[in-house]
Order: structure tokens, then C-alpha cells, then sequence
């Protein structure tokens, strides 16, 4: 959460993705607020183990950062950010 927090306040993260099923939910309040204050798209996973399962790294997270969609994908993390534009609206 710590490193997730300091992403979206630097400006760092160009999409954010959050756990459904974190406990206490209070630990993630801050993020959507700090999120919309920078002007970074997030979404949410139903579950920390899934959210671990599609960064590959075979651990549960609460949250994470993209900061760099790695070559090539750039237009996939575009795609992704704007239909989570849409559907917010």
C-alpha cells in the first residue's frame, strides 16, 4: 500500500488496481481520493489472490501500480484506462 500510495502521489502510476476483498476496507479510502485528484485511472478485482495472480507475482495484494506497461502494450493500458472511464460514467 505504502509503495502504491507513493506511485499515485509522485504521478507515477498510469493505472491503479485494487482488491474487492481487502480487510479492513479502510486501508484502501484514500486511494480512489488520490487517484481522482491526480487524474489516475483505477479500477477494482474482486480478490488480493487474483489481483497477485494477473501481475504475476504469486502473492495476494491489496493494490497496485502500472507505472510502465512494458513495450508494446502501451496501447493496451490506453484501451483498458479509457473503458474505465467509461464505465464510471
Amino acid at each position: 500500500m505504502n509503495e502504491v500510495t507513493k506511485s499515485i502521489e509522485r504521478v507515477q502510476a498510469k493505472l491503479v488496481v485494487m482488491a474487492e476483498d481487502v480487510s479492513p476496507p479502510e486501508i484502501l479510502f484514500h486511494i480512489p481520493l488520490l487517484c481522482e485528484e491526480k487524474g489516475i485511472p483505477y479500477g477494482y478485482l474482486s480478490t488480493k489472490k487474483e489481483l497477485g495472480n494477473v501481475v504475476k507475482i504469486n502473492v495476494s495484494s491489496s493494490a497496485i501500480a502500472i507505472e510502465n506497461a512494458g513495450t508494446g502494450n502501451e496501447n493496451a493500458l490506453q484501451d483498458l484506462t479509457k473503458k474505465l472511464e467509461e464505465i464510471k460514467k
